[in-house]
């Protein structure tokens, strides 16, 4: 296809549209679409004058060779050249208007790209004006009916006032990104710095002991062997010790996963308007059970985001002797279940620590999502991103 030798530029708003919508591909049917509106330009003549090859047919061909070039720059090219190519499509609607009444068709994509000229107010500026100039060519130089011009003028800024909308809501979604990140960031920073204090306790005594207890066995080694060899016994000792300390505190390395996605649940649902509720039990989870629900929950949050419309959402975590369990419920809208890259995802990683996966879905009453993941018998005791957890 001829679509796949093209590529658009990173700053294009047709890259920009596909990061927004999550795609992976260039969505080259956006453009083609957005063509489908140019009908009118030779339409309108057509149905107002029953002539289907009168003076202009020329003129509107060769206008419209010149919007198609226009327009593919405006979804293909650096944005900065988005305001030059809707003046040049506002410029071919004056110019095509004498001889071709549709060519209002023009205004109304000029007026729908000028809202990528800078700030909202700049736009709306920009926008009013063009519509303000083609009116008085309309109604006074053509002395065009009026009622024609008003379909215009109102499709002009209906479709404008909808691209500013999706406009501003990229911006917020950047802006939620971002603060997604910047949690995530400082939760890592968090516990990298924790385990540095850990560790930097835990070892500071024992390397000294075991540097002095080297040097004493080292002195005794000529005159009491045994001495001597006792003392290198103790270093073994104090070094295995020392060994399964380092374990159990990097251990936790990633134990703020939990924390760190339930914050970020937070900020994501109530940007959205979402109301959340948390009850989090106090339960020390091993590393790779603690990162499977906090991949879970992320998930889950996400498609509650995405998908549910949901007002209310409830995040629980109970533990039991020998389990542990997250439920994630909604009051969104419901229904079947697609199975999708994320839910197949979420299967597979709970497969692998012996995790069960429950949904269910009822249109009009909302999703639950449940994992149910074992705990060896000595989890129970609150670990510190728990506690985190149930502080926050």
């Amino acid at each position: 296809m001829i679509f796949d030798y093209i590529k658009p530029g990173d700053d294009s708003l047709l890259t920009d549209y596909a990061h927004s919508i999550g795609a992976k591909r260039t969505v080259h049917w956006l453009p083609l679409l957005m063509l489908v509106w140019t009908f009118w330009i030779f339409a309108t003549p057509i149905f107002q004058t029953g002539d289907s090859f009168p003076n202009w047919l020329w003129p509107t061909l060769a206008s419209f060779a010149v919007f198609l070039w226009l327009f593919f720059r405006v979804y293909y090219r650096d944005r900065r050249q988005v305001i030059w190519c809707a003046l040049g499509m506002v410029a071919l609607g004056f110019a095509v208007t004498p001889v071709n009444p549709g060519a209002q068709g023009y205004i109304i994509y000029g007026c729908a790209y000028l809202v990528f000229s800078g700030s909202t107010r700049v736009a709306v500026r920009n926008m009013l004006c063009v519509l303000v100039l083609y009116s008085f060519e309309w109604i006074v130089l053509l002395h065009f009916y009026w009622v024609y011009l008003l379909s215009a003028v109102l499709v002009a800024l209906a479709v404008a006032f909808m691209n500013i909308n999706f406009l501003r809501k990229q911006e917020r979604e950047a802006e939620l990104r971002l603060s997604h990140d910047e949690v995530r960031r400082l939760a890592t920073t968090a516990e990298r710095e924790r385990i540095g204090r850990d560790l930097h306790d835990l070892l500071g005594h024992t390397l000294s002991l075991i540097a002095l207890k080297s040097e004493l066995a080292n002195k005794l080694f000529d005159r009491d062997a045994a001495s001597a060899k006792r003392e290198m016994a103790d270093v073994e000792r104090i070094a295995r010790d020392a060994l399964a300390q380092v374990r159990r505190a990097v251990t936790g390395i990633r134990a703020a996963g939990l924390a760190a996605e339930l914050a970020s649940a937070k900020l994501l649902l109530q940007s959205n308007g979402v109301h959340l509720e948390c009850e989090i039990a106090d339960v020390c989870l091993p590393v790779e059970v603690e990162t499977a629900l906090a991949m879970s929950l992320r998930e889950a949050v996400t498609n509650i985001q995405r998908h549910a419309r949901a007002a209310h959402v409830r995040i629980v975590l109970e533990a039991a002797r020998q389990a542990v369990t997250l439920r994630v419920e909604d009051d969104g809208r419901g229904g079947a279940i697609v199975p999708g890259n994320g839910l197949a995802g979420m299967r597979e990683r709970l497969a692998a620590i012996g995790a069960q996966l429950q949904v269910d879905s009822q249109r009009g009453r909302g999703t639950v999502l449940k994992v149910t993941a074992p705990l060896p018998l000595s989890a129970g005791a609150e670990s510190e991103p728990a506690a985190a957890l149930r502080r926050a």
